[in-house]
């Protein structure tokens, strides 16, 4: 039997800033405000994305998060000393690489191919998107194709990502008994 459902929150410059300073109270706002076990760091736009990853790691420490992941950088993953990597759906080539490090290890997954691959390469987690409408992420999976893809996959850690920016979708995800749900708007 699962446990809890885990919130899983996602930073976006979009969102959070990439001032320095703003980013910290935006992000300290954000983890005050919600109870969150895993959170990453996503940036693929600034330029001072190491100095934000930096402040992000050590905020997240602060609050004591579960799990503290970088988005796609296995090298800042390791420099910063987070506990794990959001891999996207064109590195299944890092995986064994960042399980050497010994990182948690998440990979974005879109089709039923990918979830193979994933599993058959031990990742620890797969967030499986879009589920709800979400801009600019292709083609809706919907709450009914993600339910039989968590009741077809029992064995492996399933994360609902995408459009999620309430409680009722959130009610309807716990409902599908898959690990996390994970946003970046949720928590704003």
């Amino acid at each position: 039997m699962k446990n809890e459902l885990k919130t899983y929150l996602i930073t976006d410059p979009k969102y959070y800033t990439n001032n320095t300073n703003q980013f910290k109270k935006n992000l300290t706002k954000a983890l005050e405000k919600n109870k969150v076990d895993i959170a990453c760091f996503r940036d693929k736009q600034s330029s001072n994305i190491e100095e934000l990853a930096s402040i992000f790691v050590e905020v997240c420490k602060s609050f004591k998060i579960e799990k503290i992941l970088i988005n796609s950088n296995l090298t800042l993953a390791k420099d910063l000393k987070a506990t794990g990597i959001h891999l996207n759906s064109k590195q299944f080539n890092k995986i064994k690489e960042a399980k050497d490090l010994g990182l948690f290890v998440i990979i974005s997954c879109h089709n039923k191919e990918d979830i193979e691959k994933a599993k058959d390469l031990n990742v620890d987690a797969i967030s499986y998107s879009p589920v709800f409408r979400t801009p600019n992420k292709g083609e809706l999976l919907g709450i009914k194709k993600f339910e039989e893809v968590v009741n077809l996959y029992k064995d492996m850690n399933i994360i609902a990502l995408g459009g999620i920016i309430n409680d009722k979708e959130i009610a309807q995800i716990k409902k599908t008994k898959a690990y996390a749900f994970a946003s970046i708007r949720y928590f704003i």
